[in-house]
């Protein structure tokens, strides 16, 4: 009898109980909150520094002369795109709201700077190189695979779970931008 009572207690423990108000959010979600902060909020700043000249940034101006002085002409008009991917991915990120594109824009800026710029470096950022690239490129489609969480404006939508289709809608947008940007 005494063996029955403990395996009754033992099973009643075991059994999931409904969460409660305080136990909605995880330690997943808070860290995926600290990680779109961080690389979202960097980023927008980055594009806030070339369409704004805020944060120590030269402006629209200087970004568009660096965009030409790399082959892309016009270079305000690729300054622009260049400048809003970072700054509109970043918030986006930054919120979690439209994930998988605000990834996407983050994924082919990432590209597109280490063709033209960071790639002829190497590996390591001390040295010019593709690190500091590969890490928002990685960070970016990572948010979109797993989705941003609970503490983000896209839980309330169908795209807010993350996934395959959102990695693969990511990665894919973030490619063919950066082909597109360039091939001109």
């Amino acid at each position: 009898m005494a063996v029955k009572h403990v395996l009754h207690r033992l099973s009643v423990a075991a059994e999931p109980t409904a969460p409660s108000t305080a136990a909605r959010t995880s330690a997943s979600d808070w860290g995926l909150l600290l990680i779109r902060l961080t690389f979202g909020l960097l980023l927008a700043g980055h594009g806030a520094q070339k369409l704004f000249g805020l944060f120590g940034g030269g402006g629209l101006s200087a970004t568009a002369d660096g965009f030409a002085a790399l082959g892309f002409h016009p270079g305000e008009v690729f300054a622009v795109i260049g400048g809003l991917s970072e700054f509109l991915g970043g918030l986006g990120l930054a919120l979690g709201f439209l994930t998988p594109l605000a990834a996407a824009a983050l994924i082919g800026v990432m590209i597109n700077a280490m063709v033209t710029v960071t790639g002829a470096h190497g590996l390591w950022a001390g040295d010019g190189g593709v690190e500091y690239n590969v890490g928002i490129a990685v960070v970016a489609l990572a948010i979109a695979a797993t989705g941003p969480g609970r503490l983000a404006v896209d839980r309330f939508f169908r795209w807010g779970s993350g996934g395959w289709a959102s990695a693969a809608l990511a990665l894919g947008l973030g490619g063919i931008g950066a082909v597109i940007t360039l091939s001109l």
